[in-house]
């Protein structure tokens, strides 16, 4: 057993996010001693979040500034984003890549859109479906009866539909879903002429309570965080849990710069910088947990080179920073005279989606009739929002009648968004840039990119349907990018970058085991997306939720002798 500060502890875990929160959980309840390094500042989200702040006290409205460049002023990413201070990242000649940092504790769990939907049993074999990349080395039904644990756990609202992409929970897990607004009714009436599934989104926000945590009260933006733990986040679950085990400690500003080994091959241990006083501190551990992102967990591996493992720790197999894949996106828009003049009222519900379209064509797909192998999804955006900046609507003249103009025009636009499911291809990876290092002195990453053909003829589909659901409804296109090359955004913009460790059954092409665990390294876990051998179009948290419960509740039971 390893100390610091006083405080034994027998699991290191870097990174206070999904995986890494989760896992603390996991390990805690089971008695076991863990240390937590993150390498962002502490956050209170009770004391912190500006839940009820209007935009109009915000500068500029609240719209994004240089340093809350994507999701506005009050988003709850407190010290990151796509360029974090003294710590860049570089990018190949040619490539168009973003890469989300969220330096704060719970991460990105603090902002992301709370989209919880699993992966299905043709989400875990994709190879065998349609012969491109690779097959995960565990199947849906393995992995089932932990979506509905963890589900239960964080708390999600949402319904069975019986719809094929969108897999059953157990029977009381989830809880009652949140009801559609008027716009997402007009889309919904759209995709039953057009014979598309329309069901609840499955969202981690709370609408009944459990334990400490309240129910949403449908008001406020969950990117802000939530003080109140409606919408899911580790800070108001999962770690809080573990501290109130005694099993926990969580340092902040610890920037972890290596990995060790000792003689044996084993890791023994990190470096990390300590971010306030700037000096290097190394910590003793018999188990090391990476869970700091896809990313940054490659990022670590890749910079603990020894005599053992030149290329990077654990990379015998030369996959650490390779099969780097993120959602496709790309943002569909129209409007419909139909919602023009309607009554104003409160339109917030649960902020995001209600409804959404999953995918339908899975047979079209294996036919051959559609032109792409993976799918996608269609999420919605619309009705009355908190104005910011702008009129918000198209006006001509000037004075009152300009004025009514968009006085009706308000809330009568509708967004469809698209994400979906990239192909693995051997140009998206990420490697140690020779040059360049932060202002610790670490090496960065150096990010290559390239969509293929597959993405770009799913978009394809997207920017036809989406035209025929918007006319469906009565009103007419306004998005500008009309091909599928101006409207796929770059990658690393949906945020859902994983695959840099991906789990396998083969060692030499493969990073970990089903479990998580190194094939070259045992007691080295990576608990992140990472692991994730393909990339639904399915959002990743609940994934890497329940493959972390999963996965600790492993270590845990190794741990314990209770294997």
């Amino acid at each position: 057993m390893a100390s610091y500060d006083g405080f034994e502890y027998d699991v290191l875990i870097v990174g206070s996010g999904a995986g890494g929160g989760m896992s603390a959980h996991i390990l805690t309840e089971a008695g076991i001693k863990v240390l937590m390094l993150e390498a962002g500042r502490d956050y209170d989200p009770v004391e912190e979040t500006p839940m009820f702040q209007m935009n109009h006290e915000a500068p500029l409205r609240g719209v994004p500034t240089p340093d809350k460049e994507t999701f506005g002023y009050y988003d709850a990413t407190v010290n990151g984003g796509w360029w974090v201070p003294g710590e860049p990242y570089t990018k190949a000649e040619g490539t168009e890549f973003l890469w989300w940092r969220s330096r704060m504790l719970g991460g990105r769990t603090n902002h992301f859109g709370r989209y919880v939907p699993r992966f299905n049993d043709r989400d875990f074999k994709p190879f065998s479906h349609d012969g491109l990349g690779v097959d995960w080395p565990l199947d849906y039904d393995e992995v089932q009866p932990w979506y509905d644990k963890c589900e239960k756990l964080v708390g999600v609202s949402g319904n069975n539909p019986g719809v094929y992409d969108v897999p059953d929970s157990g029977e009381g897990v989830l809880q009652p879903h949140a009801q559609p607004r008027v716009y997402e009714l007009l889309v919904e009436e759209a995709c039953k002429k057009l014979g598309l599934p329309i069901v609840p989104m499955r969202r981690a926000v709370l609408t009944r309570a459990i334990d400490t945590r309240e129910a949403c009260f449908n008001a406020t933006d969950c990117g802000r965080g939530c003080s109140i733990g409606a919408a899911f986040q580790t800070t108001t679950s999962v770690i809080p849990w573990a501290k109130d085990t005694g099993n926990l400690k969580v340092l902040t500003d610890a920037m972890v710069r290596e990995v060790h080994l000792n003689d044996e091959g084993k890791a023994s241990g990190v470096t990390f910088v300590n971010k306030k006083t700037r000096e290097d501190v190394r910590l003793d551990a018999a188990v090391v947990i990476l869970a700091a992102s896809a990313c940054e967990t490659a990022r670590l591996m890749l910079n603990s080179k020894s005599e053992r493992f030149p290329n990077g720790l654990a990379n015998s197999s030369g996959q650490v920073g390779r099969n780097l894949m993120d959602s496709t996106g790309a943002n569909f828009s129209g409007h419909v005279p139909a919602l023009r003049g309607r009554p104003r009222y409160n339109e917030d519900g649960l902020s995001g989606n209600h409804l959404y379209i999953p995918w339908w064509d899975y047979e079209g797909q294996d036919n051959g009739s559609v032109k792409f192998k993976r799918g996608y999804h269609l999420e919605i955006g619309g009705g009355f929002g908190e104005p910011g900046m702008g009129v918000g609507g198209s006006a001509d003249g000037y004075g009152a009648s300009a004025k009514q103009m968009v006085r009706d025009n308000y809330g009568s636009n509708i967004s469809l968004y698209l994400r979906g499911e990239m192909v693995v291809n051997e140009n998206c990876f990420c490697e140690i840039d020779p040059d360049v290092k932060d202002e610790w002195g670490i090496p960065v990453l150096r990010f290559h990119w390239k969509w293929s053909d597959e993405e770009y003829n799913q978009v394809a589909h997207g920017l036809e349907w989406s035209k025929k659901i918007i006319e469906a409804m009565g009103g007419y296109v306004t998005t500008s990018g009309t091909t599928p090359e101006e409207a796929l955004l770059p990658g690393g913009e949906i945020i859902h970058e994983v695959g840099t460790t991906r789990m396998g059954d083969d060692p030499t092409t493969s990073v970990t085991n089903k479990w998580g665990q190194c094939w070259d390294v045992d007691n080295l876990y990576i608990m992140d997306g990472g692991v994730f051998a393909s990339n639904p179009h399915k959002n990743c948290t609940i994934t890497i939720l329940t493959l972390a419960m999963k996965n600790s509740t492993y270590l845990a039971e190794q741990l314990k002798g209770d294997a």
